[in-house]
């Protein structure tokens, strides 16, 4: 049946989350049933952890695969798939919570998803489609009023956790000011190239759980760089333990207690990414990456920035952290 057995970390909640997830982001999405058929190759590889949002058009394909993953034996019941999904800018707005989870229920069959996530720390106007141009279109985020919605959904039982995406480590102190319910999980962008110590120390010490996008530099996205995967210490490494580059940058993340989020489309790299339980870094290793590879926020965040919108500087978006 499946390849490989990934391990899992257990929330806040009790829930068990695999520590290796499938995104379902990509641009431009592939058609309909193409993506089904990814998703159950990614099932057959070994995924149990799902990790999409209803922006990215991919909850349906996400669905259909589940359906099908069952119907032909790959997984025994609901509760073997973990699936996340994240609300929108367009939604982060108390009233509009609920609702907006609503409709990923209904796009993706289910009557709960294990992981709900707040994409942003940023509301924008409703019917805003992407955030290339978002001038005039953001407005202010109520975090207390957003987060009690977030709390609602898990209250009613439709998500069996809940937690953030893209927050600092001053949000997040904000948030557990008025929380009754922790977050489980942060996800954020964290790769050897942008190690994020401060609010990974963070994080630990608060019980959340960080949970890793674009660990690999998004090195075949508009805003990404190749600077992990043709980083020659990264190679020199690699090359050692006759691993890939992409191995030795996922097990580098892996051993920082956070989990991880793939988004390979093409099978043999599906199972790669799978590839990085049963061995480990030396200390040695540790410590070149740690010391000698460059530091870089892939995404920066500009897009967020107006003179007269919620943030007016990188440093507020993104809570000084570094």
């Amino acid at each position: 049946m499946c390849e490989v057995a990934v391990a899992e970390v257990v929330l806040n909640t009790g829930e068990g989350m695999p520590l290796i997830g499938m995104g379902g982001a990509a641009s431009p999405l592939p058609p309909l049933d193409v993506l089904t058929s990814i998703f159950l190759e990614a099932v057959e590889a070994g995924y149990r952890h799902f990790d999409i949002v209803a922006c990215y058009g991919s909850e349906e394909a996400l669905s259909r695969a589940v359906t099908e993953a069952l119907e032909r034996g790959l997984v025994k019941s609901r509760g073997d798939i973990f699936i996340t999904t994240k609300l929108w800018c367009t939604d982060a707005h108390p009233g509009l919570v609920l609702p907006a989870l609503k409709k990923s229920l209904q796009r993706l069959g289910l009557e709960y998803v294990d992981l709900y996530i707040i994409h942003w720390p940023i509301r924008v106007k409703e019917g805003t489609e992407g955030w290339l141009d978002l001038k005039g279109k953001m407005l202010p985020f109520d975090i207390k009023g957003t987060w009690e919605a977030m709390e609602e959904c898990s209250k009613l039982g439709l998500a069996k956790s809940i937690g953030v995406s893209n927050f600092g480590t001053k949000k997040l102190s904000q948030l557990l000011m008025h929380a009754t319910i922790p977050p489980a999980v942060n996800q954020v962008e964290m790769n050897v190239g942008w190690q994020q110590e401060k609010l990974r120390a963070y994080c630990r010490e608060k019980g959340i759980h960080v949970s890793v996008w674009s660990p690999l530099g998004a090195n075949g996205a508009s805003w990404g760089s190749l600077a992990i995967m043709e980083s020659h210490v990264l190679k020199e490494i690699a090359i050692a333990r006759g691993k890939t580059v992409a191995q030795v940058a996922l097990r580098w993340i892996y051993e920082q207690g956070a989990s991880v989020i793939v988004k390979s489309f093409n099978k043999e790299r599906m199972k790669e990414n799978l590839q990085i339980l049963d061995w480990g870094l030396s200390q040695e290793d540790s410590d070149k990456i740690k010391l000698q590879i460059p530091q870089r926020r892939g995404l920066a965040g500009d897009m967020f920035i107006y003179k007269d919108g919620p943030y007016k500087s990188l440093d507020e978006l993104w809570d000084g952290d570094a």
